[in-house]
């Protein structure tokens, strides 16, 4: 059973990031866990800014003092009526990547939930390379909220999930994940599977096999698999849809979610390689960066991290 008793959220206490605070405490709520809420500067220490010309003087800044921040975020969580939680606010400076990681394996964190647009050092942390460090190196699952994310703050009951399937480990940990929070919420989970090779274009008429018996060998195979996934006593948990499509996956889980009004999508961090059944990479981060729901990452089984 799903089951969270620590969560962690990085905030960079702007507007963008207050949707993500409000799941987080009714994460918090929902499972009788604990929160901490971080925020990360690159220093606390003065800074001596060069003079612009020669035989001025140097200047110093002096950034915010973690008291200033830690007040900052105390306004922000009772805003967002987090406060009753009572969270544990943490002001740290440094990476804001390393950081997160480090507070998670410190507390330790059962789950990430932060948004997905910031300010600071957090707009680039879904953006490129650092998303791929922050999503590929989490030990724990990470939720991303967009900041216009949909949904009560009070209700974290997820009816209808979209889960993202390309049966590598990973995918088939988010599989899990998607189950039980749909069986949580007596709702609906759609496990996709999108067929990638031979998804954008005919070959030419020369092909020396037959392109479209061989498509409906792949879209046949993959079902047969979504099948077994979810056979016996999983059906049982909540109402379970396999589809298979043909496409970009990235394109098709955010076609799917949309269609299906999803309020949530679950997928794996990290996929398999070859052709078509891949989530790893690209995939991910577009879907992360594009989904109107929140998108719940889950890794493998590997050693926690690591890269």
């Amino acid at each position: 059973m799903v089951e969270f008793k620590h969560i962690l959220c990085p905030t960079d206490l702007s507007e963008a990031s207050r949707p993500a605070l409000a799941y987080a405490a009714a994460f918090t709520v929902w499972y009788g866990a604990k929160l901490s809420l971080l925020h990360v500067v690159p220093t606390f220490d003065a800074i001596q800014v060069p003079p612009g010309t020669l035989g001025e003087a140097v200047q110093v800044v002096y950034p915010s003092t973690r008291e200033e921040v830690v007040a900052a975020m105390k306004r922000q969580a009772e805003a967002m009526g987090a406060g009753a939680v009572e969270p544990y606010l943490v002001a740290e400076s440094g990476d804001p990547v390393n950081t997160i990681i480090d507070q998670a394996l410190a507390i330790p964190s059962d789950l990430i939930v932060m948004g997905t647009h910031g300010r600071s050092g957090f707009n680039r942390l879904l953006n490129g390379s650092v998303t791929e460090e922050l999503l590929h190196r989490s030990p724990c699952p990470v939720l991303t909220v967009p900041p216009h994310a949909q949904g009560a703050p009070g209700d974290v009951t997820f009816k209808r999930i979209v889960c993202a399937m390309d049966f590598s480990p990973a995918s088939l940990q988010a599989l899990g994940f998607a189950l039980d929070l749909g069986r949580q919420a007596n709702g609906v989970v759609t496990v996709l599977h999108s067929i990638e090779w031979l998804a954008e274009e005919e070959p030419r008429a020369t092909a020396h096999f037959n392109v479209a018996e061989y498509r409906t060998y792949l879209i046949e195979d993959a079902k047969q698999r979504l099948d077994q996934l979810v056979s016996g006593e999983e059906r049982t948990w909540c109402d379970i849809e396999n589809l298979v499509t043909a496409g970009r996956a990235y394109r098709e889980i955010l076609r799917v979610a949309a269609d299906k009004k999803a309020d949530l999508i679950v997928m794996g961090s990290q996929g398999r390689g070859g052709l078509g059944l891949r989530l790893l990479g690209s995939a991910t981060h577009q879907v992360v960066r594009s989904a109107e729901c929140p998108v719940l990452t889950v890794r493998g089984a590997e050693a926690p991290g690591k890269a």
